[in-house]
């Protein structure tokens, strides 16, 4: 019997999007389905971020993908106990037959953005079927990889973006008659995001898509330690298992294009003057007093059109970093990579001025964090006395080209969004 909801894991040429039995709170159990839900674990940049949500409702979904205890052993054991516990109480309930999920965002601004929630076969790089773009951090591996050992449960779908055939494409066309219908939950979070998701079990459907989605291969767009920690649970079980698979949001951006953003960097320790004074001539810099963040990364987006440029801030105002030294560039970049990699901002930011000119281990958390969300990040600098180095996003079309040439871009290069929402269904790994 397949308790797990997923066929046996088979050699396949494309993507292999099975059925499981999510797990989704039932929500006569917590307060709203809202209050439950969390941006993705490394996505919770607020303040006061993990304290919001766990004030939000005692059943956040943030005391399992973020637990709070002494030791890394001792959130992972304390996790599991929620889980177990939550489970135990009908807190979170498993659906009665397994399924795909066409999951539904939209925003006030006219996004709209549909994919669908499944367990995806882990593949190997080799097979080309599912491309990183991104170095990931080895010890954020290992301590996602030690939650799932934990709980035995994906907690969070990642998302992977594939170009499909539009609107025409058999998954696109079940997808879009199914969000005709009554969805399993609606909510709308606190950030403007409206959710609602429907289940997908009929069987034809089903054979639909899993033979279109065959044919294609997926773009990692955020998730890539969760997919490195797919990759090395899937090697730590005997096949066939369900940790073979690994919960997953799907999305044709032929059909729903996602936004591109930066991941900016706060560096703990070095004050902007310090930073600045570091430059010693090889970029050019100057100071945009009195500018508001908004107008100083349209300042930023302009500079970025003619190279390589970045914006510094924490002791209360914007400096605009750019026009760096090609010496000092042909010193410090790889060459062994194409040109493309060579120039983006992310591999001068961590090749020269990380490495060489600020000294600083881009693998070393009390050195540098990785935030999502600009404001935060000139807020953290400016309370702590660090840098906020603000990045320009990278155009997608760039970020796939790199990918199928099989080059990862430096870690945390990229924020693909909108991101699923934590909280809406998971998936468990054992019955």
């Amino acid at each position: 019997m397949n308790t797990a909801g997923h066929s046996p894991a088979t050699p396949r040429r494309g993507l292999d999007l099975t059925p499981f039995r999510g797990l989704r709170y039932d929500p006569d159990r917590v307060g709203s389905l809202a209050a439950v839900t969390s941006p993705p674990y490394d996505v919770v940049v607020r303040p006061d971020g993990l304290h919001h949500l766990q004030s939000a409702d005692p059943h956040n979904i943030v005391r399992l993908i973020l637990p709070q205890a002494g030791t890394p052993d001792a959130r992972n054991e304390q996790a599991a106990d929620t889980l177990r516990r939550w489970l135990a109480e009908g807190v979170l309930t498993t659906d009665p037959e397994p399924g795909l999920y066409v999951y539904e965002q939209r925003d006030g601004d006219g996004m709209l953005q549909r994919g669908l929630i499944g367990a995806l076969r882990v593949s190997d790089p080799a097979e080309g079927v599912v491309l990183p773009h991104e170095d990931v951090m080895p010890h954020v591996v290992a301590d996602r990889a030690a939650l799932m050992r934990a709980t035995s449960a994906n907690l969070e779908p990642l998302l992977l973006t594939y170009r499909g055939n539009g609107s025409t494409a058999a998954t696109t066309v079940i997808i879009e008659r199914t969000a005709e219908q009554p969805p399993l939950l609606s909510t709308t979070t606190e950030d403007g995001f409206s959710h609602r998701l429907w289940a997908l079990t009929d069987p034809a459907d089903l054979a639909g898509i899993r033979e279109d989605l065959a044919a294609h291969q997926a773009l990692i767009a955020d998730g890539h330690h969760r997919w490195a920690t797919y990759r090395r649970l899937r090697a730590e079980h005997p096949s066939p298992s369900a940790w073979d698979y690994g919960l997953v949001l799907l999305v044709d951006t032929a059909r729903y294009p996602l936004r591109v953003r930066a991941i900016h960097r706060l560096l703990h320790g070095l004050p902007v003057a310090d930073a600045l004074t570091a430059l010693g001539g090889h970029f050019r810099v100057r100071r945009l007093d009195g500018t508001p963040l908004a107008k100083a990364l349209e300042v930023l987006a302009d500079a970025a059109c003619a190279g390589n440029a970045f914006l510094l801030a924490g002791d209360g105002s914007f400096h605009l970093v750019d026009r760096p030294d090609p010496g000092l560039l042909d010193r410090t970049v790889p060459a062994d990579r194409p040109a493309a990699w060579r120039r983006l901002d992310a591999t001068v930011l961590h090749a020269t001025l990380l490495e060489h000119v600020w000294g600083i281990p881009e693998d070393d958390p009390a050195r540098i964090a990785y935030i999502h969300d600009t404001a935060a990040t000139v807020a953290k600098a400016e309370r702590d006395g660090g840098t906020a180095v603000l990045l320009h996003p990278v155009r997608e079309d760039v970020v796939r080209e790199l990918a199928r040439q099989g080059v990862t871009m430096p870690r945390k290069s990229t924020s693909f969004g909108p991101k699923p929402a934590s909280g809406l269904v998971l998936r468990a790994l054992e019955p």
